[in-house]
């Protein structure tokens, strides 16, 4: 198979879309990712995926630490400019989970310290403890196809 089919089958999973936050010498950095997901309930665990061309690899290295922060519905734009889809500079109003720096209105946030990184292929595996967290309501901002979409609740009909 080659690489652009592969990519492909991948883009047939659904996921959330989450934006990767980490702070360096008072300095606030962040990515968008959907390779995120739990790992364990007891310790709470998590994993994040990050590419070896990524900037944010070294970032995350150099801080052992990073936030997850799952976006709403609404957040379409924080996905597309931590993607480097917006070119243009943006002030972000960043809020603080543990010390670490997170989207406002994302409908949950974990601050997380690296316990644990495997090199695999082309990609760093972050395994982060989760050391604080925080939940809003809120509908999920989706990712699927190639494509941005929404949740919509199923209608139950009485017949």
């Amino acid at each position: 198979m080659d690489d652009r089919q592969f990519r492909q089958a991948m883009g047939k999973f659904a996921t959330g879309v989450t934006v990767i936050t980490t702070e360096i010498e008072g300095e606030e950095h962040g990515m968008t990712a959907n390779a995120f997901m739990s790992v364990s309930l007891n310790p709470k665990l998590v994993v994040i995926s990050i590419g070896e061309r990524a900037q944010m690899l070294e970032k995350i290295k150099a801080s052992k630490k990073f936030a997850v922060n799952i976006l709403s519905e609404e957040q379409k734009e924080y996905s597309m400019l931590f993607a480097g889809q917006i070119k243009e500079k943006r002030e972000i109003n960043f809020g603080y989970l543990a010390g670490l720096p997170v989207l406002k209105g994302a409908i949950a946030q974990a601050a997380c310290e690296v316990v644990n990184e495997h090199v695999e292929g082309d990609h760093t595996l972050f395994i982060g403890k989760v050391i604080d967290i925080k939940v809003e309501d809120g509908e999920p901002l989706m990712f699927f196809n190639g494509q941005y979409r929404s949740l919509v609740p199923e209608v139950n009909v009485v017949k």
